[in-house]
C-alpha cells in the first residue's frame, strides 16, 4: 500500500489472475485465458509509451496490480507467435514475423489486424494497458475507430520520461546470459564475474546496448514517436511521468496522474465491456 500526497492510500490488490495468463492475447480470439478477470470498481484503459530501458515493463506489472486491467504487449505477441507451429499462425502474424526475420518495420495495415485479431481483449471488463500499440498515428488512429464502435473510451496515455543519458547507463550496464537468456545488471553482485547465477552460463553484452547504439536508437525513438506523442496531446489524453526514481516512485506518480486526469466513462459499461476469454 502507497500514499498519496493528499494522505488517500494507494491500495495495490492481488491479481485477478497472474499476468502471464493472457492467452486470448498471445494467442488471438480462438484462445480462452484460463483465469477470467472479475471486473473492478473502476476499469482503466490506458496507453502505456516509452524509449527502451525506460521501465515501461516494470511499470505495466505494477499497474496492473494497482488497478487489474490486463497488460496487453504486441512483443509478447510476437514471441508467442515464434513458438507456434506455422499451421496455427494468422496471415497476419506471419506476415509479421516475416518483416522482423528480414530487419523491416512491420507495416501498420499488419499490426492493426493483428489486435482487430485480439479484439476481445479490448473489451475486457478489467481494462487493458496497451504497451507496444500504437506506434503510429495511422495505428492510433485505428485503435480509436476499434474502441469508439464498442463505445469504450480511453482513459488516458502514460509517457514515461527519462534523460538519454540515464537510459544509456541503464541499458548499458545490461548483461544476457548466452545459455538461459535471464538478463542481469552489471551492479548486480551475482553476475560481477561474468557467470550467470542460475545456469553458470556466460554473461554478454548486446551490440544494440553499447552507448553509441543505444543514443541512435533514442534518437530513432523519439523522431518516430512525437507524432503520436502529440496526437494524443491534442486530444487531451496524455500524462507525461518523470521515469526517474524506484519503480514504486514511478508507480506513485502514474496513480497520482490519473487519480487528477478526468476519467472517461462508457455509455454502456454492462453492455461491451464484456468479460475476455
Amino acid at each position: 500500500m502507497k500514499t498519496n500526497k493528499d494522505g488517500s492510500t494507494i491500495t495495490i490488490p492481488v491479481a485477478n489472475g497472474r499476468p502471464g495468463e493472457r492467452a486470448a492475447w498471445l494467442l488471438g480470439n480462438r484462445a480462452v485465458c484460463a483465469t477470467l478477470p472479475l471486473p473492478p470498481k473502476e476499469v482503466r484503459r490506458l496507453v502505456l509509451l516509452g524509449a527502451p530501458g525506460v521501465g515501461k515493463g516494470s511499470q505495466a506489472e505494477l499497474l496492473h496490480l494497482w488497478c487489474g486491467a490486463c497488460h496487453l504487449s504486441t512483443g509478447d505477441i510476437f514471441r508467442a507467435a515464434k513458438g507456434l507451429p506455422p499451421g496455427e499462425r494468422t496471415p497476419a502474424l506471419e506476415s509479421a514475423l516475416g518483416c522482423m526475420a528480414r530487419g523491416e518495420l512491420v507495416p501498420d495495415e499488419t499490426v492493426i489486424a493483428m489486435v482487430r485479431e485480439r479484439l476481445r481483449c479490448l473489451r475486457c471488463a478489467a481494462g487493458f494497458l496497451l504497451d507496444g500499440f500504437p506506434r503510429t498515428v495511422a495505428q492510433a488512429e485505428a485503435l480509436e475507430r476499434l474502441l469508439k464502435a464498442d463505445d469504450l473510451p480511453l482513459d488516458a496515455v502514460l509517457d514515461y520520461e527519462l534523460d538519454t543519458d540515464q537510459i544509456v547507463e541503464r541499458l548499458a550496464g545490461r548483461r544476457v546470459c548466452a545459455s538461459c537468456k535471464d538478463v542481469f545488471n552489471v551492479k548486480d553482485k551475482r553476475a560481477a564475474a561474468g557467470i550467470c547465477p542460475h545456469c553458470g552460463g556466460q554473461l554478454y553484452q548486446r551490440e544494440d546496448d553499447r552507448p553509441a547504439a543505444i543514443r541512435v536508437r533514442m534518437e530513432t525513438y523519439h523522431r518516430n514517436t512525437a507524432p503520436l506523442i502529440q496526437y494524443y496531446r491534442q486530444r487531451g489524453l496524455l500524462l507525461t511521468i518523470p521515469a526517474d526514481g524506484t519503480p514504486a516512485e514511478i508507480l506513485e506518480r502514474s496513480v497520482a496522474a490519473l487519480d487528477a486526469h478526468p476519467h472517461p466513462r462508457s455509455a454502456n459499461p454492462n453492455g461491451s465491456a464484456s468479460r475476455a476469454g
